[in-house]
């Protein structure tokens, strides 16, 4: 309970003191996309309703909140009591988003929907930070094989089981991270180190010696002393690893001009009867590089990528915000320069052209009609999440036909290509005008 910005303490204490206890609702977006995005790709959610429904102050908290003076000791029943019993309402997860679109919606007691701020924000933002990377990947290499190869860069375990989740939802194929796969159902991917190797006095033997304790098809790193040399060792101990019923699964290249070492090692494999072995690369690699190994026909079957996904290396953050609508049956607004908001409670409706492609977003008031589907639906109430929550295999699935919905224009890598933005409703913007007017009139 205490993973939040303190401010958000002294918020509840003076909303209680106060009886500033009226309903609340608070929308979830971000203010603008990254010069290096050209969408985004919503994740996290079924954390956020965890987090909700388990939100309980621990007596450790409260002592340590009231002992130290940070809050005072006439609160403490009311913080042994506390519990979220509000309501969420958000894009289902794996949803594409654009700037200003609202993907997740809390109504609940203006208190309760203030102390929950810095926690969603955490969750929701990391997530879809990652997942928004991992598309890009998998529009890079549509057609190849992907893994998380990230933990070891990542900031944090939670940061690594969070980014193989948001990874596989977002497409890719695998993750390194084994307890990612126990948590998640992730399929684990993992090959050999270059320790293994260097343990070995000869190179071939940690070869043989690694296809006995893994002998289903077992992928081979070639890269720690001389790369084509290391191939053509696999070739020569293929026949008598096939002879005690061992296939070669392929070989793993980890630095050097991948793309030379990749040519050169399936004109190898193919040469020694090893078509079916395939050439897996890792080693600083990004959807960039990996476009352009691609562009050149590099032969590589499958690609690890580790800090620039789990880091978000390129964008390493989103201007992701959570802020106040409505509150007592009336709408607000923020009218801070260059961080103003739409106010009210507002839906984001989408639109598909004759093919199936976005053709465009519309956000609104829920009261407004708006031509499309409505993007935000209904996840918990009262304080409990709905029943029959998607698996995250299904989260993965309603993401790839997300992902076949892209236009031409946002399927590419180039930040210069025309932006897709949403439309303000005529409603929202009179809504907007009148808000402004009754605060600029309202006495000191």
């Amino acid at each position: 309970m205490l993973l939040a910005d303190f401010y958000q303490f002294t918020m509840l204490q003076a909303y209680l003191l106060e009886g500033l206890q009226e309903t609340a609702v608070f929308e979830l977006f971000v203010r603008g996309l990254p010069p290096a995005r050209r969408f985004l790709v919503a994740a996290g959610l079924e954390q956020v309703l965890d987090f909700l429904e388990a939100l309980r102050f621990e007596d450790a908290d409260i002592e340590w909140l009231v002992n130290e003076g940070r809050l005072p000791a006439a609160l403490a029943p009311r913080l042994r009591a506390f519990r979220f019993e509000g309501d969420v309402d958000a894009m289902p997860e794996g949803s594409l988003f654009f700037a200003d679109e609202p993907i997740l919606r809390v109504t609940a007691p203006l208190p309760q929907a203030q102390l929950v701020e810095s926690r969603l924000l955490n969750i929701v933002h990391f997530q879809t930070l990652i997942a928004s990377k991992a598309a890009r990947l998998r529009l890079a290499a549509p057609d190849r094989t992907l893994v998380d190869f990230g933990m070891r860069r990542s900031h944090g375990s939670e940061a690594a089981l969070y980014a193989a989740r948001a990874a596989w939802l977002a497409g890719l194929d695998g993750t390194a991270t084994a307890e990612a796969a126990h948590r998640f159902g992730i399929p684990a991917v993992g090959t050999m180190s270059h320790a293994y190797v260097q343990a070995h006095d000869v190179e071939s033997a940690s070869f043989r010696a690694f296809a006995r304790a893994r002998p289903d098809k077992p992928v081979l790193l070639v890269d720690t002393y001389d790369t084509e040399a290391a191939v053509a060792k696999v070739v020569a101990i293929a026949p008598e690893l096939a002879a005690r019923g061992v296939s070669i699964g392929g070989v793993r290249l980890d630095s050097g001009d991948l793309g030379a070492h990749a040519r050169a090692a399936r004109a190898l494999l193919d040469a020694g009867g090893l078509p079916a072995a395939v050439v897996f690369a890792s080693g600083n690699l990004d959807e960039h590089r990996i476009a352009a190994l691609l562009e050149s026909r590099a032969p590589i079957d499958g690609f690890g990528v580790g800090t620039a996904l789990d880091t978000s290396s390129d964008v390493p953050a989103l201007d992701m915000v959570y802020k106040l609508q409505s509150y007592a049956g009336r709408a607000r607004r923020k009218r801070s320069q260059g961080k103003a908001t739409w106010p009210g409670i507002k839906q984001v409706s989408r639109r598909l052209d004759a093919h199936g492609r976005l053709d465009g977003d519309t956000v609104h008031l829920v009261s407004e009609p708006a031509e499309g589907t409505a993007l935000l639906e209904p996840c918990m109430r009262n304080g409990r999440r709905l029943p029959d929550r998607p698996t995250l295999a299904e989260v993965r699935a309603h993401h790839g036909r997300e992902r076949e919905r892209l236009p031409a224009s946002l399927r590419g890598l180039d930040p210069a290509a025309a932006p897709y933005r949403a439309t303000i409703s005529v409603g929202l913007r009179r809504l907007a005008d009148a808000v402004d007017a009754q605060t600029r009139e309202l006495p000191c």
